[in-house]
C-alpha cells in the first residue's frame, strides 16, 4: 500500500491541519494495533523526512491533475483546500464565515519588523519605525500574530518579540522563508544598550552593515500585506461543516 495514499485518506478525514509528527502518530498507534495487518505494521516508526518527502509528492500530483482543490502547507500542517474559483458556490453551501479585520498601516509596518528582525525588542522596533509602538505591539500581542520569546542579554534585558505559528496562519506561509525577500530591512543599523559583561558576544544582535542606508519598513509591510492577500487566513483554510474533507481559501485577509 502507497504510503502516500494512506496520507491522503488521512488529510481526507482530518477536520485540521495535520502536521508531519501528528501523522507519525497516528501510523504509529495504527500499526500497534493488535489486528493490524503487515501492510499497517509495515508504517511503524517512519522517519519524519520521508512522510514529508510523501506529502511533497501528494502535492504535486494534486497541482498537475488541476482538481478543484490542492494540498497545501500552512504553519507546518498540512491540509486540503478548495481553489478559490469555487468559492462563490462554497459559499452559498457553506456561508460566509466573518473574518478577524485587516491590520492598519502602522500594525503592518511593525508586523514587518518584527517577522524580519526577530527577536527584536521595543526599543529597536521604535528605532527602525521612528515613532512610538506602545498601542501597536499591544494590539498584535492579544491578536497572537507575535508573542514575547524571552529577555535580551543587553542592560536592562527587554522583552524580545518574535512572530507565532497563527503569524504563519494569517498569512497562509508554510515557514518564515516563506516571506517576501528583504534583506535591507534585515540590515537596518539599530543601536542597542551597552551588553553585559557577562554575555556571550554572540548573543547580541548587530547590523549586518552599518553602511547601508535604512529600508522604508512601509515598503515592507506592502509586500507582506500582498502576501496576505494571495494567502490564507487560518480561518478560511477550516471548514464549518465537519462533514466536508476541504475547506475555501478563496478569501483574503
Amino acid at each position: 500500500m502507497e504510503l502516500k495514499l494512506v496520507l491522503e485518506s488521512l488529510l481526507f478525514a482530518a477536520q485540521k491541519p495535520l502536521s508531519p509528527m501528528e501523522i507519525r502518530d497516528i501510523l504509529n498507534r495504527a500499526a500497534q494495533e493488535e489486528s493490524a495487518i503487515e501492510p499497517v505494521r509495515a508504517l511503524l516508526k517512519l522517519d519524519l523526512d520521508r512522510i514529508l518527502e510523501e506529502l511533497k509528492v501528494l502535492e504535486e500530483d494534486h497541482r498537475v491533475a488541476q482538481r478543484s482543490y490542492r494540498l497545501v502547507c500552512v504553519a507546518g500542517a498540512w491540509q486540503f483546500v478548495n481553489e478559490p474559483d469555487y468559492g462563490p458556490w462554497l459559499r452559498a453551501f457553506l456561508g460566509v464565515k466573518n473574518r478577524p479585520s485587516r491590520l492598519s498601516q502602522p500594525a503592518l509596518e511593525t508586523l514587518a519588523i518584527v517577522a524580519y528582525r526577530q527577536p527584536i525588542t521595543r526599543a529597536e522596533m521604535e528605532q527602525i519605525r521612528g515613532v512610538a509602538v506602545d498601542g501597536v505591539l499591544s494590539s498584535l500581542v492579544e491578536r497572537g500574530l507575535i508573542e514575547q520569546m524571552g529577555r535580551a542579554e543587553v542592560v536592562g534585558r527587554p522583552m524580545q518579540y518574535g512572530t507565532t505559528a497563527t503569524f504563519l496562519e494569517y498569512f497562509g506561509l508554510a515557514a518564515l522563508e516563506g516571506l517576501p525577500d528583504a534583506s535591507e530591512l534585515r540590515r537596518i543599523p539599530v543601536q542597542r544598550p551597552e551588553s553585559l559583561l557577562t554575555v556571550d558576544p554572540g548573543l547580541a544582535t548587530a547590523p549586518e552593515s552599518p553602511q547601508l542606508e535604512a529600508a522604508s519598513p512601509e515598503t515592507l509591510a506592502l509586500a507582506l500585506d500582498a502576501t496576505s492577500s494571495d494567502g490564507a487566513l487560518a480561518s478560511d483554510l477550516i471548514s464549518e461543516d465537519p462533514l466536508s474533507p476541504t475547506a475555501d481559501i478563496s478569501g483574503g485577509v
